[in-house]
Formats: C-alpha cells, structure tokens, sequence
C-alpha cells in the first residue's frame, strides 16, 4: 500500500487539540496532541478511502508574523 507524508497543523480550544490537515482540508481533534493527531490521521485516511481525491504535491509553508494593534493581546498558547 503506497504512503505518503501530509502536514498537521495543531490549536488548542479550550480543553482540546484540534488537528488540521492543509493538503486536504480535513480536521479532528482530541485530549492531548498525539491523539489528536492520531485522530487526524485515522481521518484523512478514511477521507482518502471514499473520495476520489488529488493530494496536491506541494507542501504547505508555516510561519509567523507580528501586528501591531490597539486592544489588549489574545491569550495565545504557543
């Protein structure tokens, strides 16, 4: 069975992770990050089984950047 290699991008609200998968726009969530991630991966490999999807072939690019702006900040985890 052929593999491949996907990105999880992780966010916490409020007492769970929630897990996104970029390429495909799939998501789920859990207690702590490897569940979520577990969980993401059981996702987009169910996701994979009944759609007739193309992965694209380019990997999403990550970053931060800082503004400036008037209010308190958010809450950030980081």
């Amino acid at each position: 069975m052929p593999t491949m290699k996907l990105s999880a991008i992780l966010h916490k609200e409020g007492d769970w992770y929630v897990s996104t998968c970029p390429q495909l726009d799939v998501a789920s969530q859990g207690n702590t990050v490897e569940e979520a991630v577990a969980n993401l991966q059981e996702a987009v490999e169910l996701y994979l089984e009944d759609e007739d999807v193309t992965v694209p072939d380019s990997v999403p690019i990550v970053t931060m950047f800082e503004v400036s702006y008037d209010k308190a900040p958010p809450s950030i985890v980081a």
